[in-house]
């Protein structure tokens, strides 16, 4: 399978959808949701998302256990190829991860500065970041200038970085503060709706979304109409 095939099947398709086309180079995303609703499975789909195009990828994670992180990225990309029968996902999971770094933090001593300047060792290094992937990250603990930082730090190097919060708010200004608010330029929230777990857009590309909604497989987590 080529990768354009994957492209084409991958479930952020159908956020892009929903959500303005997505999120652009030099754009900051946030998925918000209450605990155990599946914020990690969409963040490792926008991560698979990035590295099937070829996009180096960081991975920030507060578990100290590595291979927590990379279990989830196994099991996502084995629900996609159960969901569109790609057969045998070993090989393929192998090539489609090459890519991703992962950095581990201490959620105690965890600043947006510090990713930043890991990231910039690492191109200086040889290895040019173009997505960042920061789930679990306390944001009510994150300052508005370490906000700024990473948000300058995006715009300049043309990345993509999406965020996650643990927050059972449904309305956009309820979301972040008023004043953290603008660093996010797409924000959707998870929520059980009835049986089914349905993610609601609540702003793509810096406006104010009409509340369009997908649903996340009951089984999987992924993304689907």
């Amino acid at each position: 399978m080529i990768k354009q095939d994957l492209i084409d099947l991958s479930p952020v398709r159908f956020f892009d959808g929903i959500a303005d086309g997505g999120l652009k180079e030099g754009q900051i995303g946030l998925i918000t949701a209450k605990k155990g609703l599946g914020k990690t499975s969409v963040l490792v789909q926008f991560a698979i998302d990035a590295l099937i195009q070829d996009k180096a990828l960081a991975h920030v994670s507060f578990d100290q256990q590595s291979s927590n992180v990379i279990s989830w990225y196994n099991s996502v990309l084995a629900e996609i190829g159960k969901k569109k029968n790609l057969g045998d996902m070993t090989e393929l999971t192998a090539s489609i991860v090459r890519e991703r770094i992962i950095l581990n933090f201490n959620q105690e001593t965890f600043t947006l500065p510090r990713v930043v300047s890991t990231i910039k060792a690492l191109k200086e290094g040889g290895i040019k970041i173009a997505a960042i992937i920061v789930d679990g990250a306390d944001l009510s603990k994150i300052s508005v200038d370490d906000l700024k930082v990473v948000s300058e730090f995006v715009q300049s190097e043309k990345l993509i970085a999406w965020f996650s919060d643990t927050n059972e708010k449904a309305e956009l200004e309820n979301t972040l503060p008023a004043e953290k608010l603008p660093f996010f330029d797409s924000i959707a929230h998870i929520a059980s709706d009835g049986n089914a777990v349905v993610l609601t857009v609540l702003k793509a590309n810096g406006k104010n979304a009409t509340g369009a909604k997908l649903k996340l497989d009951s089984k999987s987590s992924l993304m689907t109409k």
